[in-house]
């Protein structure tokens, strides 16, 4: 459809595209899947190019350098996505799965199924590569999506969503399961379509993702900010306390499962924070710290707003504090409820940690990067959630569909359960 249909007809289209992709089989999804990898393979020339125009424009309006290397879509990020779609296939389909069964009674059976969500709102940041993810997963799922980039990334989508739109559809999905949205008005307008839509995932900072929440009747799956945290403590072993610390941080910066906080036990102070300089400022990082933390290594002072900042950047802020108590209490003070890790050789401090800290993803001697749906082998995420409902953390394809209740009978009338001479439920387990 025409991106100049309106954003009513275009989700009214997208809906009728989901009835028929919920029926899609597994075998004509995958080759879907497989068709639009090598699209994008062979149009790589025009996805490049694409990106380098966007690159330009991005580099004359002075965007920041974390977006910037969002922003970038090179052969290596298209390698990746593709090896991401190979990854998507290989998966179980998460359509169709007999999550429960219970007989009634003789011959009426109820089966609790795996279905589609339907429609699919997403907002996300300027990474190009998050819409090949998106789409693919949402089409694994069978879903139909509306997408919203970063207006920096305008050319890059456009080619994206071309490719896999065509693909698709030339491998037997319906027209028009995938929609791009390229204006904030556009978003405005998704909102207030509860009727096509069925969920909203924004992608990006608190206060966007509230104003999401608060000006729309459609469900919303919120993926906040990532304000996450390492607690180093006093039982840790230094050499994977620093290791861990330098990787949460810096293996790659601009990205919400980077490490923003480095909280260190008081006792273990002065033996690991020089350590820990040395290796992060060799990286390039700049440090804020506390009092007690500027007592033992000369850095700029951190202040209250520092802790419940994402920076996205090579800028980490440290706090000495006095135990794993103190460390859960800031922790579930500042944090955004994203991923959070304890570095110990204490068993039973690392489960108290885990226990008590509310995030979705909490991670016992290892990096906070590792939170990831690519890596927990989810075939990459639609984003990281920090709400309460049916879907936390990484959500990858299970996270994309809900269940629906199958009953099966044999001419069997409510009627027939009630009164006093009512026949009796058996609520036998099947499976």
């Amino acid at each position: 459809m025409s991106s100049k249909s309106s954003i009513t007809e275009r989700a009214a289209v997208a809906k009728s595209a989901s009835l028929q992709l919920a029926a899609a089989k597994t075998k004509a999804k995958n080759a879907a899947l497989t068709e639009i990898a090598k699209t994008l393979e062979r149009r790589k020339a025009d996805v490049l190019q694409a990106n380098q125009l966007d690159l330009e424009a991005a580099e004359k309006a002075n965007l920041a350098a974390p977006l910037l290397k969002r922003l970038k879509f090179d052969e290596a990020k298209l390698a990746d996505v593709c090896a991401g779609i190979h990854s998507l296939i290989n998966l179980d389909d998460p359509v169709g799965r007999t999550l429960s069964a219970v007989e009634l009674d003789a011959g009426l059976e109820l089966y609790k199924v795996s279905c589609p969500i339907g429609v699919i709102g997403v907002v996300f940041e300027s990474r190009p590569d998050a819409l090949v993810q998106i789409s693919t997963l949402c089409l694994k799922s069978g879903d139909a999506v509306l997408l919203k980039g970063g207006s920096e990334a305008a050319q890059t989508n456009r080619i994206l969503a071309e490719i896999i739109a065509e693909a698709s559809e030339a491998a037997g999905m319906p027209a028009g399961w995938i929609q791009l949205l390229e204006t904030r008005q556009d978003v405005a307008e998704m909102l207030a379509l509860d009727d096509h839509i069925d969920l909203i995932i924004p992608r990006g900072s608190n206060e966007f993702v509230r104003y999401i929440m608060n000006n729309t009747n459609v469900p919303v799956l919120g993926h906040a900010d990532g304000i996450c945290h390492v607690y180093v403590d006093r039982e840790a072993e230094l050499d994977m306390a620093v290791s861990i610390a330098v990787d949460s941080k810096c293996q790659y910066v601009a990205v919400c499962n980077a490490a923003e906080t480095l909280l260190v036990d008081a006792p273990l102070a002065a033996e690991f924070l020089p350590r820990v300089r040395a290796e992060l400022e060799a990286k390039g990082c700049h440090l804020k710290g506390c009092e007690q933390t500027r007592a033992i290594i000369d850095i700029e002072p951190a202040c209250d707003e520092d802790w419940a900042t994402e920076y996205l950047d090579y800028i980490l802020s440290i706090k000495v504090v006095d135990g794993v108590d103190a460390a859960v209490e800031h922790i579930n003070r500042y944090g955004s409820g994203h991923t959070d890790a304890i570095v110990t050789g204490d068993k039973d401090k690392a489960e108290a940690f885990m226990s008590r800290v509310d995030a979705a993803d909490v991670f016992w001697n290892c990096s906070t990067r590792f939170s990831d749906g690519f890596r927990y082998g989810l075939g990459a995420e639609v984003g990281i959630s920090t709400n309460k409902i049916h879907a936390r953390g990484p959500v990858g394809l299970e996270g994309l569909v809900i269940y629906k209740w199958k009953l099966l009978g044999k001419g069997q009338v409510a009627a027939d359960y009630a009164g006093p001479d009512a026949k009796k439920f058996t609520h036998k387990k099947l499976r």
